[in-house]
């Protein structure tokens, strides 16, 4: 099958991801198994998913180590899915798609809501920047820019934009060096 990534954005962390979650039934399966569904019969009634499909599915997120596949039946050979340490890393993404939808409905029309386990109240996901507390959906506060590790072409994207923004407090955004 070809690739979806076009060939300018191979190292955009953001292609890279999709490529490996950005599947509808991807996202369903793991959002199932955050639920704790781990064997196939389990997450195939819960989906709605045909054998074939879930199949192909989760030899992939095992493949690229999302989910680990155990054994959990020797006599008929059974096995379960559970979320590796990279999988469980992909919980935050989860629940911030989830709240994105939910902040375009009615609150009466959402059908799932993430609460606190303790309290039962409902949670507000945002997502913040770690070391400050502040909020990362200002496009103005906080802007993409190239990496350490960004090829020629990566940073003369970055490049140009940067060169099309205006001077923050009298600088432009600092472009981390190429060594």
């Amino acid at each position: 099958m070809p690739s979806r990534i076009r060939l300018e954005d191979r190292e955009c962390p953001l292609s890279t991801t999709v490529e490996h979650v950005g599947e509808w039934w991807t996202l369903l399966i793991l959002h199932d198994a955050f639920d704790g569904y781990t064997r196939f019969d389990q997450l195939q009634q819960s989906l709605s998913i045909s054998t074939s499909m879930l199949t192909t599915r989760l030899k992939t997120l095992v493949a690229d180590g999302l989910l680990e596949r155990r054994p959990y039946q020797t006599n008929p050979a059974r096995h379960e899915y559970v979320l590796t340490e990279r999988g469980r890393s992909l919980r935050p993404v989860i629940v911030a798609l989830a709240a994105w939808g939910n902040q375009h409905l009615a609150p009466e029309d959402r059908s799932m809501i993430l609460v606190d386990a303790a309290t039962g109240e409902e949670a507000e996901p945002v997502v913040v920047d770690a070391r400050t507390g502040r909020r990362l959906d200002d496009s103005d506060a906080y802007v993409f820019t190239a990496g350490p590790a960004a090829s020629v072409l990566m940073r003369a994207r970055y490049d140009e934009l940067d060169r099309q923004r205006p001077p923050r407090d009298g600088a432009r955004i600092a472009q981390p060096s190429a060594d």
